[in-house]
């Protein structure tokens, strides 16, 4: 069967680089001295029976991270990274993960080494077999296992430029046995790129059978994690694979068929003989060393690369029968994998030889790829660029313990240095990033549909919820949401219901507008938009208003929206309840935009110091947002006769905004315990008439302190149908309050969560 003839065909090409990608990461838990921890998985990533991204391998001290299947590099790369940060920060803060496939140096008495404690007791006595079979230390290393499928459109094009079989089904049986073979073959080439586990830690050998350290990949070595040598396999054909490996398991030399630990395994079932009904639908290459390099141990590079070897493991042809062509593979892998890292290896000629074919192959498929196959081949002639030599290089002078303990520092730090972003899905809005992050640290399976338009699909079992921007789900109607973008419709609800709203009108011109500046100019009034959310375009004139002022004000709020209101203005502190399923889960006081005078520095200064707190972002990606110096913003200066350029007096508080949206640079600070209930009552009461599960609704409070009596005690100002929910979990000041967490807890109560 010559698939280069198929892959060459016009109608082939488009559809060559389509493929999905999966990735399981295994590293071991360490303290942040580097050294193995004691604890339990940790108890926050829930059950490990479900879980589908976070599990436990051998140890209970290793953790292995699972991406869903995605169609892209860069899908693949995100959900590990988010996958990563998660478990990284479920995780004790006096732990981290360490970044070698190695593991640090081991207890001095193996039973010291803990089987994972796993809910499925089949599972531990499994593992307890392994233990005696293998020994613990053994099991202790970790790596990538990367799952490859060929795309289901390519497998069928492939099929139509060929005549010589007749089954689809067959056909990429035979083409995933082929590509088997030919990995097992030419594995060597991804040991000498990436393998990265050049020595090994304290008593990870406890007899005298070791390599001759350094070596380029103990792991992939023979005396890494491997068979007994009586265990034999052919890949010739399914068939033959699949009654071999049940002999194995027959004759006592495997336990059952998972115990076959070969680089390359054949999935679609639960079992080998499940391929004979289902297909093979993609493969899984185990021999993939951790690079302790990149954060989540494999790089975009290393992903690349991996695809375009797949597609020449199908461009190549064999040179030997099938069962020949494998041994001579394993013999290689085994020699490259000894080989010292810092020396040319003995194959160099044969790599030369595969790069210039899959060159070939790339030029010919008029594929991308070539300047990074280059680079890559440049590592045949400059062996000190391999992972492995990379790591020695830093060994000598540090040890690689100390190395190892530099690198996860470093990740942990990286992890931890902006916990309210989940990396892999920065440029997504906060609150849907919390929300990601929560759902899965619980084990609820996620899909981002439309990352700008903040769409995501949950899933735990049968159970599926959309989600939009973080909390606009499936519980609340449709009329909802538009009642509550127009704040005209919302206070005529409000005020019909008995609650206290501010009086206005609303305008539909600029013009007309003007014409009613005689009859606010005198009083404490708002200019704000009827329909946007987040603050924007508000003016507050709280005494006598110049023409002029009144003007700006309303071209800020029509330069919004079509039409705007002007209302009288509420004295009092103005707070937000953030309200879910009828019960107030958060009350956040929000201080409009401010910065406090040394004497020294001017506005601006102050305000560009404060704007470089981590804390402090754009569109909603940080807990606060930066504070700006516009036009409303120059306007509020100018009511209080200063300018951006003004040097306040050394603890003056300036305010740059009367509005105390977070959106536009007010500080939030919690204060959900000290509120008296009975304002958390009439907020819950508000929200159930907009008929909403879940609402920020803005209050006037001139004492919270003071219970709720009369209508003078309080006014609902605005409700906001899509709340934000980072300003809880993250407030300038006081205790967080996990909102998405409640979110899912809505969207599923019997999760318990």
């Amino acid at each position: 069967m010559n698939t280069k003839n198929m892959m060459v065909q016009e109608m082939v090409k488009p559809f060559l680089l389509q493929a999905r990608y999966g990735i399981e990461k295994e590293s071991q838990r360490v303290t942040l001295e580097g050294n193995l921890v004691r604890t339990d998985h940790p108890a926050s990533v829930g059950s490990r029976s479900f879980h589908p991204y976070i599990q436990t391998d051998f140890s209970e001290t290793q953790l292995e991270l699972i991406t869903p299947v995605t169609e892209s590099v860069a899908e693949v790369l995100a959900s590990l990274e988010a996958i990563h940060d998660v478990a990284q920060r479920s995780m004790p803060k006096d732990e981290m993960m360490w970044p070698f496939s190695m593991p640090p140096a081991l207890p001095e008495k193996e039973e010291d080494i803990q089987i994972a404690k796993l809910e499925n007791h089949a599972d531990v006595l499994y593992r307890r077999y392994l233990a005696r079979e293998y020994g613990k230390r053994k099991q202790m290393v970790s790596g990538i296992h990367f799952n490859f499928e060929y795309g289901l459109d390519l497998i069928k094009q492939l099929f139509l430029a060929q005549t010589e079989e007749a089954s689809m089904e067959n056909f990429k049986t035979r083409i995933y046995m082929k590509t088997a073979r030919n990995f097992l073959r030419y594995r060597w080439l991804i040991t000498y790129l990436f393998g990265a586990s050049p020595l090994s830690e304290a008593r990870y050998f406890d007899n005298a059978d070791r390599p001759k350290e350094p070596v380029r990949s103990i792991r992939t070595s023979r005396y890494g994690y491997v068979n007994k040598p009586d265990v034999q396999v052919s890949y010739e054909t399914l068939a033959r694979y699949s009654e071999e490996l049940a002999e194995n398991v027959a004759q006592g030399r495997l336990s059952e068929e998972k115990e076959f630990y070969a680089p390359i395994r054949m999935r679609g079932g639960k079992k080998v003989a499940d391929l004979f009904q289902t297909g093979i639908r993609y493969i899984e290459l185990r021999n993939i060393d951790l690079n302790p390099f990149e954060r989540v141990g494999i790089s975009s590079d290393e992903i690349e690369f991996l695809h375009l070897f797949m597609l020449y493991l199908l461009w190549t042809e064999e040179k030997l029968s099938a069962d020949e062509w494998v041994a001579e593979g394993n013999r290689i892998s085994d020699a490259v994998s000894l080989e010292r890292p810092t020396e040319t290896t003995a194959y160099l000629a044969e790599g030369h030889a595969i790069f210039e074919e899959m060159l070939q192959m790339v030029d010919e498929l008029e594929l991308t790829g070539a300047d990074l196959l280059k680079n890559y081949q440049r590592w045949l002639d400059h062996p000190e660029e391999t992972l492995a030599a990379r790591i020695l290089a830093l060994d000598e002078a540090k040890g690689q313990a100390a190395v190892a303990l530099e690198l996860g520092q470093q990740f942990y730090e990286q992890a931890w240095a902006r916990p309210y972003q989940l990396a892999g899905f920065q440029e997504m809005e906060l609150s849907t990033q919390n929300l990601l992050f929560d759902a899965i640290q619980k084990g609820i399976e996620t899909e981002v549909l439309d990352r700008q338009d903040q769409f995501v699909k949950l899933q735990h079992k049968d159970h599926q919820e959309l989600v939009k921007n973080g909390n606009m789900t499936s519980k609340d109607t449709y009329i909802a949401p538009l009642l509550m973008a127009n704040k005209t419709v919302t206070k005529i609800v409000l005020a019909r219901a008995g609650f206290h709203v501010p009086q206005g009108e609303t305008f539909a011109s600029i013009a007309e507008a003007q014409k009613a500046y005689p009859r606010f100019a005198q009083n404490a009034f708002v200019i704000k938009p009827k329909t946007t959310n987040y603050g924007l375009g508000i003016t507050i004139f709280k005494g006598e208003t110049a023409l002029a002022d009144y003007n700006a004000g309303l071209a800020i709020a029509f330069a919004e929206d079509d039409e705007v209101i002007i209302e009288e203005f509420l004295a009092g502190t103005e707070y937000r309840f953030f309200v879910i399923n009828h019960q107030v889960k958060a009350v956040l006081l929000r201080t409009p935009a401010n910065v406090i005078g040394d004497g020294k520095r001017s506005i601006e200064e102050l305000v560009a110091e404060k704007n470089a707190s981590p804390l402090r972002g754009i569109n909603h990606r940080s807990p606060l947002e930066k504070i700006q110096l516009g036009e409303l913003e120059q306007l509020m200066l100018k009511e209080q006769g200063l300018r951006i350029d003004s040097i306040p007096e050394k603890d003056q508080q300036v305010f740059l905004r009367e509005n105390s949206n977070v959106s536009t640079g007010g500080d939030s600070i919690d204060v959900t315990d000290e509120m008296d209930e009975s304002y958390k009552q009439l907020a819950i009461e508000a929200v159930n008439v907009l008929g909403a599960s879940i609402s920020g609704i803005d209050l006037i409070i001139p004492d919270k302190d003071k219970p709720y009596e009369t209508a003078a005690d309080y006014g609902i100002i605005e409700a906001n149908f899509n709340p934000m929910m980072h300003m809880h979990i993250y407030p300038y000041i006081g205790k967080s309050r996990r909102l998405t967490t409640d979110v899912l807890r809505f969207l599923y109560p019997e999760m318990n969560i």
